[in-house]
């Protein structure tokens, strides 16, 4: 335990004692001019409206998850029973 703790404190010093020799010797730079405004950003392209195949879709899809929730399905079943109603 003394040798334990003897190569703990020698660690310690080792490092805290080390950290002298990296100070800074030289100025620090001058600060540079200030950088040129950028550029305005690009505004976001909207999405397209939903077509209205894709609407009957997700309205399929919202009525399927509702009919597997009745059915208190889980996992791979409802994923199955989904599949299932959303090509009927």
């Amino acid at each position: 335990m003394k040798t334990f703790t003897r190569l703990m404190i020698a660690g310690a010093l080792f490092f805290g004692l080390g950290q002298f020799g990296y100070a800074q010797t030289t100025a620090p730079a001058a600060p540079s001019a200030p950088a040129a405004p950028a550029a305005p950003a690009v505004p976001k392209a909207k999405k397209a409206p939903m077509s209205a195949e894709d609407m009957a879709k997700k309205a399929k899809s919202k009525e399927c998850s509702a009919k597997a929730d009745e059915q208190k399905l889980h996992g791979k079943a409802r994923k199955e029973f989904r599949e299932k109603c959303k090509n009927s």
